[in-house]
């Protein structure tokens, strides 16, 4: 059976939940998968590609796409707007790509509201203790930012139940499998080969 309408699949997790690290192994093994490429009214960093890494806009700009609901979701981080362009990911869904959304819970709920027929996959730490551990390895943050970090992503897992799937980091690569599965899972449901039904059913041979 071929589908030739991909998948929009939205990935979220806690931070130090190693989601970067899951999708990568993900995309490599599973060369359909493509990730969106946000906008963002932040100035590129050095190394960083316009339409690869982001859509680079300025806030006026940002403000004209807003207008004419351009974006599945958009947030504001800190001084600078984050969006995802609807445009872009629908051209990539009709190219039949699957199409990866790496956002938080507030902007994964969103996008599920506009689409309902999201794969919503949060991924978790195999015990809570690795949150800080992980965070504590990277050495960035004081005391006070590694306990709010802690608990923002504590928070973030309570959110886990309004997802469809639930994928345990314990090794990455093995994370990138059940990401794999879950994708031609889904890519074998009825309500995704309706088409296929139909020619069985009316289209003769």
């Amino acid at each position: 059976m071929e589908n030739k309408k991909g998948l929009l699949i939205v990935v979220s997790g806690p931070s130090g939940a190693g989601k970067g690290t899951i999708l990568a192994h993900t995309v490599e093994k599973y060369p359909n998968l493509k990730y969106s490429v946000s906008v963002t009214t932040r100035a590129p960093r050095a190394g960083e590609v316009e339409g690869v890494n982001y859509y680079f806009k300025t806030v006026e700009q940002f403000n004209e796409m807003l207008k004419k609901d351009a974006f599945l979701e958009h947030q504001k981080v800190y001084d600078n707007y984050y969006g995802t362009p609807v445009d872009k990911v629908k051209e990539q869904l009709s190219a039949g790509y699957d199409v990866v959304l790496e956002i938080d819970v507030k902007g994964a709920l969103d996008v599920k509201n506009r689409y309902p027929d999201a794969v919503m996959i949060f991924i978790s730490p195999a015990k809570r203790s690795t949150i800080e551990e992980r965070l504590r390895g990277r050495s960035t943050e004081s005391e006070e930012q590694l306990k709010l970090r802690t608990d923002s992503a504590i928070e973030e897992i309570k959110q886990a139940v309004f997802y469809d799937y639930i994928v345990v980091n314990e090794d990455a690569r093995q994370g990138a499998m059940d990401i794999i599965s879950i994708i031609e899972a889904e890519k074998c449901k009825v309500k995704n080969n309706k088409k296929f039904i139909d020619d069985l059913i009316y289209g003769g041979k």
